[in-house]
């Protein structure tokens, strides 16, 4: 099992919605959160740099079984991305190993709680 967290832009989470659907990935949590990464738009207040404001984004994140990982990915890349080529800002994906997952209401675990 792997838990996939992507940071994307906000305009991009119904797309992503919509392609995790069209994937049959049906259960992800989503949180607004705000943070820069090389999209930092620095200012000059005064003649001094000041620290880069924080941009708005959103983190999705989707626990999967090992066969739906790659699946999930390539839903996320394909609708988060702007334009054929991104740009800086369209987000990132990290993939960490999920070591249990229970389902509070059943008390099911692993692979058969996701």
């Amino acid at each position: 099992m792997k838990l996939i967290t992507a940071i994307i832009q906000e305009d991009k989470l119904d797309e992503v919605r919509e392609a995790l659907t069209a994937a049959e990935i049906g259960r992800i949590t989503v949180t607004r959160v705000d943070g820069h990464g090389r999209q930092e738009g620095t200012e000059i207040y005064r003649g001094q740099v000041v620290a880069p404001n924080l941009i708005p984004k959103v983190e999705v994140k989707i626990g999967v079984n090992d066969e739906f990982v790659d699946v999930t990915i390539d839903a996320i890349l394909k609708a988060a991305r702007h334009g054929e080529n991104g740009k800086i800002g369209d987000g990132k994906i990290f993939i960490t190993p999920l070591e249990e997952c229970i389902r509070i209401r059943t008390g099911e675990r692993g692979g058969e709680a996701i």
